[in-house]
């Protein structure tokens, strides 16, 4: 089933190419069907790409999906033009009277700032507390994963030492809960990161539930609200060359900055990354999907508490 998304939106042209059923808004309106609405609060830097990159893991699923895409009220950002953001996102203030079956918020580039010190860090705090009474489900990536732990549950996050940085092998808690359907025992998901949440805390709130730890990277997916609430620190959303150009980002200003781990055939960053994820991401998303969007949701909208 297609994905439904503005018309002339950038990833359209990426995603047909590799062959996804994409549908834009015109021709959607035609199909007599209640698709399921997602809200994206994409605080990413380069934002095209990570549009395209979730819409890819979007549209792997039986389900016609209608995409808004969120911003920061008063925020401009640097590595994407404006006209894009004018042409498809909205502010909250526009959107905060609708309700959506889904919502998905990412990382962003201020984790080793205090959460107070982010300059949107009280319009966050709006958007978050909307989203619980307003979305049937949410899912929160990377720095958004510690912002709302931190915020719905006093979760506190930690610098560490050096960046986490590569792909990192993970552990089920229990193959049976319906996100990890058709998972393997073991599997991989990249993390980019300078700072951590850490178990203990965690297990010290009641209602919330580490479901997926790694022996290096730490805790990697929390539950919360029987899945209402889906915290991820790492990014099974990222592309095969994302890593790749963090890594010579980075490199090329002399930053500090590690090759990444379980990346680079022979740690050779000369030749094409591996990429181990891609069964994960895809299978994380449309679980999401099914069984804590489309069949925890009500028909109507507007019965969402």
């Amino acid at each position: 089933m297609p994905l439904n998304i503005p018309d002339k939106l950038p990833a359209i042209k990426i995603l047909r190419e590799e062959n996804i059923f994409v549908m834009n808004q015109s021709r959607a309106a035609h199909q007599d069907i209640r698709p399921l609405k997602i809200i994206i609060l994409n605080l990413m830097p380069l934002k095209i790409s990570t549009e395209t990159d979730l819409l890819r893991l979007l549209s792997n699923s039986p389900l016609q999906i209608e995409i808004d895409f969120l911003k920061i009220k008063g925020h401009t950002p640097k590595n994407t033009p404006s006209d894009h953001m004018e042409a498809f996102y909205r502010t909250f203030d526009e959107l905060r009277n609708r309700k959506y079956d889904g919502m998905i918020i990412t990382g962003a580039p201020v984790e080793q700032l205090d959460f107070e010190e982010v300059t949107y860090w009280d319009e966050m705090k709006q958007i978050l507390d909307w989203a619980e009474h307003h979305v049937t489900s949410s899912l929160f990536i990377c720095w958004a994963a510690q912002a709302g732990l931190y915020h719905y549950y006093g979760v506190p996050k930690y610098p560490l030492d050096k960046k986490m940085f590569g792909v990192f092998e993970h552990k089920l808690s229990n193959p049976k809960l319906p996100i990890f359907r058709g998972f393997d025992d073991l599997f991989y998901v990249p993390h980019s990161r300078h700072t951590e949440i850490r178990k203990e805390d965690v297990d010290k709130i009641k209602g919330l539930k580490v479901i997926s730890c790694s022996d290096k990277a730490g805790v990697t997916l929390v539950k919360a609200k029987n899945g209402r609430q889906l915290f991820i620190t790492g990014h099974a959303e990222y592309s095969r060359h994302t890593l790749d150009g963090e890594y010579k980002r980075d490199a090329a200003k002399n930053l500090p900055i590690d090759i990444p781990i379980n990346y680079y055939p022979d740690n050779n960053t000369g030749k094409k990354p591996v990429m181990r994820w891609k069964s994960t991401a895809n299978l994380l998303f449309s679980n999401w999907l099914n069984y804590y969007v489309y069949q925890e949701t009500p028909y109507n909208l507007e019965e969402i508490r």
